[in-house]
């Protein structure tokens, strides 16, 4: 059975061989070594293994973004892009060997029979689970499940003496691309998408007509660490802010037809004054937005030069329900522009890029990025130039603030000692904040992160063996307050609230605000590039 299954794969790849051009000589390469390995090998092959390897140095031999996902992965790489898993929807924390509810998700299963945050998961049907040393992924595993099944869990909750059981039918769960949705001021909106995936543009059209019910005008959309998507979704978003028949982008590959994207007359922001925000982990659907909005010149992108990967993925499913993401094309900004960086010199320098971009300085000063001559490229209205071949470079260029990162900061924050004070610190105030901030803005206004609570983590810290420096502790003080009142504002609300807070301090947020509350100074800033 094992040589049958063999020779089928082997069959069917130097079919697929053929088709692709590869040399007579190549593909009997191939089947002599198949041939070989399954009459003559000295012990039993785990075909399974084999395949797969063979699968994965294959790919590795194309490019950096081509990749094989096993069975046992396809659901989980999938999901974030699906906007959904299976399961019972709580937000948990594993608090001192003990499973802790952060949050139930609204309208979840756990939520409608009652689970509240705060509660403590002792059992997952007949198995302990406090006390006991587990992952994250472990829990998962016994929580989801599929749509309709049922799970018992036994819960301690504080002031009860028994244990509490809820019998929880799952189903499913939603996971959304918007983060963030709120007002700044009287008439600045602000969208914060993680990634492009299949209930994005659902997602932007309720956040959207929320700022717009609440008097927005200008529009400043973080696509900040949003690493990409269906390229579909990265086509409705665009759309949305450029008039009828404007490219948006086009794809072409080898064996790939040019297929183009345009805009319909139905976008709902397409004359307001546009920011969109940037990093260098904006990648793929995140610069198909940026540079239809750059090379339209339709609005104004700030912050430091995208991740450049200007490569279109096709997930083809394999007989064992395993799959391939195979790079099919490339994609083109409405000006021409492939933004792919070069992977010539091997995967291994490719995936150093970002650090290789940190040493050299682009982080922090603009003129340290080199763009050859040959890249460069025209916007179709005013003619700026705009450059292809490595990411979108932003038309503001906002450096990293390096000035409050220390080690000390930097370890506290990996191994999850931030966090745990924060969640600590909600089990034992929950009910007391609730009842002094009922508001958000309120706690907003005055909560402040007490010396008691860092005393807290540093005394985490030294149990963790990690030196308290009293230097370094004080150069990142304010920003390890800033990042527990945003845990915490979380853990009372939603991540909404947590970025409110963090991004009281987002530079580039902070330098779009000030563009769009100074009079003239957008419209001057997009004329003079």
């Amino acid at each position: 059975m094992k040589k049958f299954a063999l020779f089928l794969l082997f069959t069917i790849t130097v079919f697929s061989l053929q088709a692709q051009g590869v040399s007579a000589l190549q593909q009997r390469k191939l089947s002599n070594a198949l041939s070989a390995i399954s009459s003559l090998y000295v012990d039993t092959i785990n075909d399974k293994k084999m395949v797969e390897s063979a699968i994965q140095a294959m790919l590795k031999e194309l490019d950096p973004h081509s990749s094989y996902i096993s069975k046992e992965e396809v659901d989980r790489v999938n999901e974030p892009l699906e906007g959904s898993f299976e399961g019972v929807g709580i937000q948990f924390q594993l608090l001192e060997d003990t499973l802790l509810v952060v949050q139930t998700i609204a309208g979840a299963p756990a939520e409608k029979v009652g689970v509240l945050a705060g509660d403590r998961i002792i059992y997952i049907g007949d198995e302990l689970i406090a006390g006991v040393k587990m992952q994250n992924s472990d829990i998962m595993k016994r929580l989801r499940g599929q749509k309709g099944t049922e799970v018992t869990v036994k819960i301690k909750r504080g002031g009860k003496l028994d244990l509490l059981t809820f019998k929880i039918i799952r189903d499913k769960i939603p996971i959304y691309s918007v983060d963030a949705t709120y007002m700044i001021g009287s008439d600045i909106g602000y969208i914060k998408i993680n990634n492009f995936g299949s209930t994005t543009n659902e997602e932007f059209q309720k956040a959207f007509t929320k700022l717009q019910k609440a008097g927005m005008k200008h529009l400043v959309l973080s696509l900040q660490g949003n690493g990409g998507g269906y390229l579909n979704a990265a086509h409705q978003l665009a759309d949305e802010f450029l008039s009828k028949n404007k490219l948006i982008v086009y794809t072409q590959g080898l064996n790939q037809p040019k297929s183009v994207m345009e805009s319909t007359a139905l976008g709902r922001f397409e004359t307001g004054k546009l920011i969109v925000l940037v990093d260098e982990y904006s990648a793929s659907a995140s610069e198909i937005v940026s540079g239809a909005v750059q090379d339209w010149d339709r609005g104004i992108i700030i912050g430091r030069r995208t991740f450049g990967k200007g490569l279109v993925q096709r997930q083809l499913p394999l007989v064992d329900g395993s799959m391939l993401r195979l790079t099919t094309a490339r994609y083109y900004t409405p000006t021409g522009r492939c933004i792919q960086k070069s992977y010539k010199d091997g995967v291994e320098k490719y995936e150093k890029d970002l650090m290789e971009r940190y040493k050299h300085g682009e982080f922090l000063h603009a003129d340290s990025i080199h763009l050859p001559d040959s890249l460069r490229y025209q916007t179709l209205l005013l003619k700026r130039t705009v450059y292809g071949g490595g990411g979108i470079m932003p038309d503001i260029f906002v450096p990293i603030d390096t000035t409050r990162y220390t080690d000390f900061h930097r370890k506290v924050v990996a191994q999850g000692l931030v966090n745990k004070v924060a969640v600590q610190y909600i089990d034992k105030n929950r009910a007391d904040l609730k009842k002094k901030y009922s508001g958000f803005e309120k706690f907003k206004k005055s909560f402040e992160i007490s010396d008691e609570l860092l005393d807290k983590l540093k005394q985490l810290a030294e149990k963790d063996k990690i030196v308290v420096d009293s230097t370094q502790f004080e150069t990142s003080k304010n920003l390890i307050k800033l990042q527990l009142k945003a845990l915490v504002a979380r853990d009372l609300w939603e991540v909404n609230e947590y970025y409110q807070i963090i991004d009281s301090e987002n530079e580039s947020l902070l330098k779009a605000i000030e563009i769009l509350k100074t009079k003239g100074a957008y419209e001057k800033i997009i004329n003079s590039l």
